[in-house]
């Protein structure tokens, strides 16, 4: 048992060292860029597509902060300023598939898929369910109550101060990530030696063949619906070495997860904005489910075509 215990840590430094290196500078410059020029030229550009939206210019504020940093931070500055409950709504949404975009992505990256399409994905669906809300949804005009959480923070004053306070940022992002990541590791080698992964995945192979995935992406998926993309990550890049989960696979998990990730606490931290979250949790998991299917029917049928087209031509050489 010691042995196993022993494995599992190491393999839970180093994928903290591998995450680390992605999350740390990423969270450093982020954090110092909202205290510089640079953000707020950022939002001002951003203010003419906020209608096309349903939002007011304003939206642009916890649209950018909670795609740059995370979901805390987009919180923060939703409750700095006067929404409806359309407008909270309809950023909650989008925030839930895109926010903290540059680690996560970044990250997510890590396991072999293209940064650029995990990116398109978030945001493609951010911008497609805010038009289709601010569509669909008439009501929600009322000014919404932020309950009991408060706006109130402190702001560091000079550039020792805002770099100071960058690099504490980025220390406390890397120490939440080995406070995850090595007891995860940990729990998934013993997990594995001791034959009860296979049980486990055994269980949900019905729900990933749904899904077009073999039952090795089971635990995949798991971590990243509990404890989200980043943190889960390190289970990805495990997963893809030590339990031979296809480049296929992992796309496919990557897909519903970039819609669907930490399902429980993102949905939960929006209640103390006075939203409805059941829809909220709804569309994360119905766009992620119906988004996963689809591209998996899609690459099985071009999978095919390509198999077919092989057979063909290598039957015509032989004659």
């Amino acid at each position: 048992m010691t042995g196993i215990l022993q494995r599992g840590f190491k393999q839970g430094l180093s994928t903290t060292w591998t995450l680390g290196k992605v999350i740390f500078p990423i969270t450093l410059i982020v954090t110092i860029l909202q205290f510089t020029p640079v953000m707020p030229w950022v939002i001002r550009l951003l203010e003419p597509f906020m209608a096309l939206l349903g939002l007011s210019g304003e939206a642009a504020v916890p649209l950018v902060l909670g795609n740059a940093l995370n979901l805390y931070a987009g919180i923060a500055a939703i409750i700095s300023f006067d929404f409806t409950v359309k407008e909270v709504f309809i950023m909650a949404v989008m925030l839930s598939f895109s926010h903290n975009l540059f680690i996560e992505s970044a990250v997510a990256s890590k396991v072999g898929v293209k940064w650029w399409i995990i990116v398109g994905v978030r945001v493609g669906l951010a911008l497609f369910s805010a038009v289709l809300i601010n569509l669909l949804w008439n009501g929600g005009n009322q000014a919404a109550n932020y309950g009991f959480i408060s706006a109130e923070e402190t702001v560091p004053s000079g550039w020792f101060e805002i770099a100071f306070h960058g690099v504490e940022t980025a220390v406390i992002a890397i120490l939440q990530l080995a406070l995850i990541v090595i007891p995860l590791m940990v729990i998934m080698q013993i997990l594995r030696e001791k034959g009860w992964l296979d049980s486990f995945s055994n269980m949900l192979a019905p729900f990933m063949k749904f899904l077009g995935m073999d039952k090795n992406t089971s635990m995949t998926m798991v971590a990243g619906l509990t404890i989200g993309l980043a943190f889960g990550a390190g289970l990805m890049i495990q997963a893809v070495k030590e339990d031979g989960v296809s480049r296929k696979d992992m796309y496919l998990a990557l897909i519903f997860l970039v819609s669907c990730h930490a399902v429980v606490e993102d949905t939960l931290i929006f209640i103390p904005l006075g939203i409805p979250v059941w829809p909220l949790l709804l569309i994360r998991l119905t766009t992620a489910i119906v988004l996963t299917v689809v591209i998996a029917f899609i690459m099985n049928k071009v999978t095919l075509k390509r198999k077919e087209k092989t057979t063909n031509e290598h039957t015509y050489n032989t004659v």
